[in-house]
């Protein structure tokens, strides 16, 4: 594991839904550039593992974790309190990957896979930023970075009900970006098209010719990384990128542009 750079040496971060995939390499991204960083999951015993295996590659690093379903009010604040004391005082950087929808043609969805898509992915993140903002107007600096979705950009094949939660967290972020821009914070959406998870592989073993045709309108011809999706959430974390706020930064091979 390469040493920290030390970009965010003295920051402090949650990443939510990061014990696996792609919020685990956020985690561990931020913890390279020097944060100090809180690993939130809905499943608590498997936030732990990925926490101790973080600490296992940083050795000396602050690292802790926590479980809980983020989609009610009550535990995003509950995990403000907990970051606040585990890393040590304010979080200036908060980036709201937990979600997870339920794909499927619209017209066979139900109003339970719906609502479950819209809680993991947009409410999740509507009361995290709730939970994380007052501390960072306080502080005069904060880093809110949303992990959307490039499928609302494209329309890809039966993801509407999908595109309507990520959308909707496109839409806060370039809300809270210009309501608070003269308070230090910047908000960004980084939204990736299809990345090379554990659960795409999972639906490439199961069905070959499906998985395809969601990679198949990527010009570079594969699908994305998960490191290629956390170097870009760290650049955005970075002090640095002040200057960068409210936008929707794709990370897709070129799927859409522009």
């Amino acid at each position: 594991m390469a040493p920290p750079h030390g970009g965010l040496h003295g920051h402090a971060a949650v990443v939510t839904g990061a014990a696996h995939g792609i919020g685990l390499a956020i985690a561990s991204r931020l913890l390279r550039e020097g944060a100090a960083v809180m690993v939130t999951d809905l499943d608590a015993a498997a936030a732990a593992t990925a926490a101790d295996a973080l600490r296992a590659d940083y050795p000396g690093a602050r690292v802790s974790s926590r479980g809980g379903d983020l989609s009610f009010e009550a535990e995003a604040v509950a995990l403000h309190e907990a970051a606040r004391r585990e890393l040590g005082g304010s979080i200036g950087i908060l980036v709201n990957n937990a979600g997870g929808g339920v794909i499927l043609p619209f017209l066979e969805h139900t109003p339970e896979t719906l609502k479950a898509t819209i809680d993991r992915n947009l409410w999740t993140t509507l009361w995290c930023c709730r939970a994380f903002l007052p501390d960072m107007i306080a502080a005069g600096w904060g880093r809110i970075i949303n992990i959307g979705a490039d499928s609302v950009r494209n329309g890809l094949l039966d993801h509407a009900g999908y595109n309507a939660a990520k959308g909707g967290m496109h839409g806060l972020t370039t809300g809270l970006a210009r309501e608070f821009a003269r308070s230090g914070i910047t908000v960004n959406t980084v939204a990736p098209s299809t990345i090379h998870t554990a659960a795409l592989q999972r639906f490439i073993d199961a069905d070959p010719a499906k998985a395809q045709r969601f990679i198949d309108p990527i010009p570079v011809g594969r699908a994305g990384a998960i490191d290629e999706v956390a170097s870009m959430v760290a650049h955005l974390a970075l002090p640095e990128s002040a200057f960068v706020t409210g936008q929707v930064i794709s990370v897709n091979g070129g799927s859409t542009m522009l």
